[in-house]
């Protein structure tokens, strides 16, 4: 631990020192990002959705960067406001976009949300920014924040989604990491029968099944086939996304998830694999942290991950990669040249190596930003982040979670949907054919 802190200590000195002797950042365009010489008192307001202690550094390390921020800007007050991620996503900043003032800064999704509020002239277009700042090549994905060859955000980090599983009891009980979607099952039948819970699961908000269900539904009808419900091309009624909807609910009925988990908030089920009580859990990369937390985690290098296998051997890992959630400016920035140069700050606060390494070893984020393995193996201290490192590389097909591709309506019929099929309300091919209905008038409303 005490080698990876002192390489990434060096990373930082040595960024601090190029600053210092600039005096000021150049892009490269020339133009300059400095201190203001203005000192009048000036407000930036930023939502953030770092709550909770599961998120302690994540906020740290942005209570860092306003720091810095502030301090190159005499007069600014940068006023954070933290608000939960499913209602910042689905109420507050929608409300605030229909009424035309949004924050400054804000935490939102790439794709369908930030395309959606450009049209509308909500949010600011930083491609030429990016430019000024020699950033505009220096990211992984763009894809999901550009819309009509503008770019409206910019991603925090990269993430994946797959198994966390407890590798001190699968060594114990002789378990190897699954090979298919058969051999998963198996391990599932296991495992329960040995009185544990095999998936670590807590469903109150629909996204969280949501990730295990988009992962089967990719293998049974094909990486690409999310992308067309848009353009018609892609039906939810088809007998394979039925099929796959159907193997989850069979999960369900055999007892794979805690009872009652349709009642419980997400964090808990972190809570079921950390106390033993589950032995696997699906989960983004992102929470990843709440399972080296000294504080919280039973040993740095109890936990493993893998990803969901294919249905059959050999046919290849198709995973979620995302890069989706990040910040976005609101367009009346740009009416206000010193909140503007405020933000070209903020963002080479935020978005450099420095930062982006933090988050990896902290926190398990994968980089969004382009940077050489060796640099990333070089300051993680836990075996976990170096496995999901590993695991990701391993992705043969890569797609975008469901929800930057479908309408915003579409996404909340299926979310309804989905918990009705888990409660056993409705079968899985009625519930598909409501959210076909949605897609159908979401496609036409387009037209």
């Amino acid at each position: 631990m005490r080698r990876k802190a002192v390489l990434l200590l060096a990373l930082i000195v040595a960024a601090a020192s190029v600053i210092a002797a600039c005096g000021m950042i150049v892009g490269e365009g020339g133009s300059k990002s400095g201190q203001s010489q203005n000192s009048e008192p000036f407000d930036l307001k930023l939502r953030h959705i770092q709550l909770g202690d599961a998120n302690k550094n994540r906020l740290a390390r942005l209570e860092a960067v306003l720091k810095k921020t502030q301090e190159q800007h005499p007069g600014l007050t940068i006023k954070l406001d933290g608000v939960d991620s499913e209602v910042n996503r689905k109420d507050k900043l929608r409300s605030e976009m229909a009424a035309g003032n949004p924050p400054d800064i804000f935490d939102t999704f790439g794709s369908p949300d930030v395309g959606l509020y450009a049209k509308e002239g909500l949010v600011l277009d930083i491609a030429p920014i990016l430019q000024e700042l020699g950033l505009r090549d220096k990211f992984l994905n763009l894809e999901p924040w550009t819309h009509d060859g503008k770019i409206y955000g910019l991603p925090n980090g990269g993430s994946i989604e797959g198994y966390f599983y407890n590798k001190q009891y699968f060594a114990e009980k002789g378990l190897e990491l699954p090979k298919t979607l058969a051999d998963l099952e198996a391990i599932a039948d296991k495992i329960k029968a040995d009185g544990k819970i095999p998936f670590a699961r807590a469903s109150k908000d629909a996204w969280v099944p949501l990730m295990t269900i988009n992962n089967l539904w990719s293998y049974y009808t094909g990486p690409h086939f999310t992308a067309g419900f848009k353009t018609g091309e892609s039906k939810w009624t088809d007998p394979r996304m039925v099929e796959a909807i159907s193997k989850h609910q069979e999960w369900v009925s055999k007892g794979y998830f805690k009872r009652g988990e349709l009642g419980l908030e997400y964090a808990d089920q972190r809570t079921q694999l950390l106390t033993g009580e589950a032995i696997m859990m699906f989960d983004g990369t992102w929470g990843s942290s709440g399972l080296t937390d000294e504080k919280t985690a039973d040993g740095r290098n109890k936990f493993g991950f893998f990803l969901m296998p294919p249905l059959k051997e050999g046919y290849g890992i198709s995973a979620m990669v995302d890069t989706n959630n990040g910040y976005a400016f609101s367009a009346k920035v740009a009416e206000d040249p010193r909140k503007l140069e405020a933000v070209k700050s903020f963002i080479l606060n935020f978005y450099n190596e420095e930062i982006q390494l933090q988050g990896l070893m902290e926190d398990g984020v994968l980089p969004s930003l382009k940077m050489e393995q060796s640099k990333m193996e070089q300051v993680v201290d836990s075996g976990l982040i170096l496995e999901i490192i590993k695991r990701t590389n391993e992705v043969r097909y890569r797609w975008p979670a469901f929800d930057a591709l479908i309408q915003a309506e579409v996404d909340t019929e299926l979310r309804i949907g989905i918990q009705r099929v888990m409660e056993g309300d409705v079968e899985p091919a009625a519930m598909l054919a409501a959210v076909q209905k949605m897609q159908d008038e979401a496609n036409m409303a387009v037209r």
